[in-house]
């Protein structure tokens, strides 16, 4: 029995170690330099803390659950997940996809922070429609890893920044071209002093994505302006509530024209130096972040090099040696919890999945839905630019007559191939947003499916195989979009019962990038 629980521990670590490490786009050069970008996938509205020798990057991901995703890195340059600051949202039902849906919805422009002992990850979620007031939210966990505790403010603070000042106060800098101070109390999980105008500048259209440092007892405000073209703006005061000067600190689109580099999160390192985190929209990739160094200029943080984003730069922090890794991405679904890489499309049915049905397999049990856009359980990861490839192997014995089950490139329009089952016989349909293109047949319980995701051109194809060697092409190129505004296309996982019956499992064997 002993040797089995060593050897079960063994797997498990070399499963952690193999998901963390697997080598997909990474920046770090081998030798002392960096590339960007940082990371080639969808990792919008960037924030970063640094604690001791261990930096903390957190992002936000809308209708994704668990959200705000947090990675962790002891260079700046290479990175691993760490965790969520969100579980789920459980404070409308149509994030369990009852009576609707809560698409672009969730968690908007996150901020993290570090005080007293205690990681503070904030956030506003909006109401989509016409009125798009909602509230704001501060998760608080003494550990990165978890657990987070939520609360839910009444208040509506669009792009949070929270800023813990030397004084004890504690705020928060948020708005959209008119910006605004709101203080809160000191454990930060409630309003102490509502919000006062500080700016309001037309010349900075949509000046959004607000965080706020303290240098030199001068206060900054670094926020994006502009939308997708846009640009870092500084504003800066001798007091928190203004009157603020402003300055351009980083005007690039070199890397991709049409797309500014614009909103992040700014970092002092041990040595006193600083760097930051920004993101540009990279079309259905994603909002991808870069790393820039800063230096001040008249007391005035300039981004980049002059300004301008850099392609390659020595690495911020000498003298350590860090493992070159990235965020995970490849599952053999070995562990008793899912990798880190996943998010649920909405909050998941945990009811209708397991890791511990069948050991060493994913079992999706299909919930009922017309289409794959309002199905349950679909569980997703990012796509990455230039290239990159999912691969899953699934055993589908246990389908049932109304069953679309198999693997995805999810937004709006999106493609699958899948296998259905009808009148007990089992078909592969290529389908795009829920229309079939293709068929092929299938005589075996055993599939592979592999979606294809280029930057170029923005598209992709999909193939399937029935001895997990050789694979065959079906259906036509998916022309990938952002029908879901400021989300990015993504790898899916999915098994949906469209005939209103009770439907059966697939188990997944892996998944592979």
């Amino acid at each position: 029995m002993k040797r089995i629980l060593v050897l079960f521990t063994f797997l498990l670590y070399l499963n952690t170690v193999f998901s963390q490490t697997t080598k997909n786009w990474t920046p770090d050069l081998g030798n002392g330099q960096f590339k960007n970008p940082l990371m080639w996938g969808d990792w919008p509205d960037p924030d970063i803390i640094r604690v001791g020798d261990k930096f903390y990057f957190i992002s936000t991901s809308m209708h994704y659950v668990p959200g705000c995703p947090i990675a962790v890195s002891t260079d700046l340059v290479n990175w691993e997940m760490a965790g969520y600051a969100v579980s789920r949202y459980d404070e409308d039902a149509r994030y369990d996809m009852k009576g609707g849906d809560m698409y672009l919805s969730g968690s908007w422009a996150a901020t993290i922070r570090y005080h007293d002992s205690t990681f503070y990850a904030g956030f506003c979620t909006p109401k989509m429609g016409k009125n798009k007031e909602g509230h704001f939210s501060i998760c608080t966990a003494k550990n990165i890893n978890g657990p987070w505790t939520r609360t839910i403010f009444k208040e509506y603070l669009y792009d949070p920044g929270l800023f813990f000042d030397d004084n004890g106060k504690v705020y928060v800098a948020h708005g959209q071209q008119k910006l605004f101070i709101t203080e809160l109390n000191s454990d930060a999980k409630s309003v102490k002093v509502p919000q006062r105008e500080i700016y309001d500048n037309p010349h900075y259209p949509y000046l959004e994505g607000s965080h706020m440092y303290k240098v030199n007892n001068k206060y900054y405000i670094l926020g994006s302006t502009g939308g997708t073209q846009g640009r870092e703006v500084c504003l800066r005061s001798d007091s928190i509530y203004g009157p603020y000067e402003s300055k351009v600190v980083m005007q690039d689109d070199h890397t991709y024209p049409g797309n500014g580099l614009h909103q992040g999160g700014m970092v002092q390192l041990k040595d006193g130096s600083w760097w930051f985190i920004i993101m540009q929209d990279r079309g259905p990739i994603g909002r991808v972040p870069n790393l820039e160094p800063v230096t001040w200029v008249d007391g005035w943080p300039i981004l980049g090099k002059n300004g301008i984003g850099a392609a390659t730069y020595p690495k911020p922090v000498a003298g350590v040696s860090s493992p070159i890794t990235v965020p995970a991405s490849t599952d053999e679904f070995n562990a008793p919890t899912l990798g880190l890489q996943w998010q649920w499309n909405h909050n998941p049915d945990n009811s209708n999945w397991s890791l511990t049905a069948r050991p060493g397999y994913l079992r999706l049990k299909a919930g009922k839905a017309a289409t794959l856009y309002n199905a349950i359980n679909t569980l997703t990861q990012r796509v990455e630019g230039p290239y990159s490839e999912g691969t899953a192997e699934i055993d589908i014995s246990g389908m049932k007559d109304g069953d679309v089950a198999g693997l995805g490139v999810f937004q709006v329009p999106y493609a699958y191939l899948a296998v259905e089952q009808t009148h007990g016989k089992k078909r592969i349909v290529m389908s795009q947003s829920d229309s079939t293109v293709a068929t092929a047949h299938i005589k075996h319980n055993k599939i592979w499916f592999k979606a294809m995701v280029s930057e170029k051109g923005f598209v992709a194809t999909f193939a399937y195989s029935t001895n997990g060697k050789d694979f065959t092409p079906l259906g036509n190129e998916l022309k990938m979009a952002l029908g879901l505004d400021w989300t990015a296309n993504r790898f899916a996982l999915f098994n949906f019962n469209k005939g209103g019956a009770t439907g059966g499992y697939i188990d997944i064997n892996w998944f592979r990038r």
